[in-house]
């Protein structure tokens, strides 16, 4: 880790710290973080920053715990299992925490494109992208009028119905590393085409990666499809 990098991390810990702390004293934080309310004072009110071995702990560790925690608080799911998630991905700060710890806790390949899906993948894909240096790019149900050239993905689902996702062919190079973000991940088919994506462009898969997994079987869908890790902040059971 460059020294960039390692500033870059002991921000974001500075960043999830302050955003605890808007709920929390510092003694309830220390408790939290099993860090002594003096030293997270310190860090909060950007007096200095936390050694790159604290930040990780901060970001990997607590952070996760934290964030999902929140992430569940934000979410509704009504009685026929339907999920709004507006109150998170409408919430670009929140998905902005969100990117370093995901990139800490499941250990993704620095990718150089993050691939979803539009519409609602697209805030975290923007969080994702920014955190790495990343082009994000996303695929559509139609076509663009002016673009001539589509990689294109297409599934029958188990209702029958037929889903096809297009993506301007010069959005992923050949051999480049892919990302690939949703929100919500359930059945596993829109990842499971967004992968068929990365491989008709003959790309590689760096990671998958989903705000909120409804059950297992969409996370072992992706897990049978690639070597990568695969992951999400939090998972309830339907």
């Amino acid at each position: 880790m460059n020294r960039a990098e390692k500033a870059t991390l002991q921000l974001q810990a500075v960043a999830v710290l302050r955003m605890l702390k808007e709920t929390r004293t510092y003694d309830e934080l220390a408790e939290v973080t099993g860090l002594p309310a003096g030293d997270l004072n310190r860090y909060v009110n950007g007096h200095v920053l936390p050694s790159v071995d604290r930040a990780r702990d901060i970001v990997g560790g607590v952070g996760r715990d934290e964030l999902a925690a929140e992430l569940e608080a934000r979410i509704r799911v009504d009685e026929e299992g339907y999920v709004d998630n507006s109150d998170v991905v409408f919430d670009q700060s929140f998905l902005d925490l969100v990117a370093p710890v995901a990139a800490e806790t499941f250990d993704f390949e620095r990718p150089d494109v993050v691939l979803t899906a539009a519409t609602d993948g697209i805030t975290l894909g923007a969080a994702m992208a920014g955190y790495f240096d990343a082009r994000v790019a996303y695929a559509k149900k139609s076509k663009e009028t002016a673009v001539e050239e589509f990689i294109e993905s297409r599934q029958r689902l188990q209702s029958g119905i037929e889903l096809t996702y297009y993506l301007p062919a010069s959005s992923i190079g050949s051999g480049e590393t892919v990302l690939v973000v949703d929100d919500l991940i359930r059945s596993g088919e829109t990842q499971e085409l967004l992968l068929d994506i990365v491989d008709r462009a003959d790309a590689r898969v760096g990671g998958v990666f989903a705000l909120i997994a409804a059950g297992d079987e969409g996370l072992d869908r992706a897990k049978g499809r690639t070597d990568a890790p695969v992951g999400a902040l939090t998972t309830f059971e339907e």
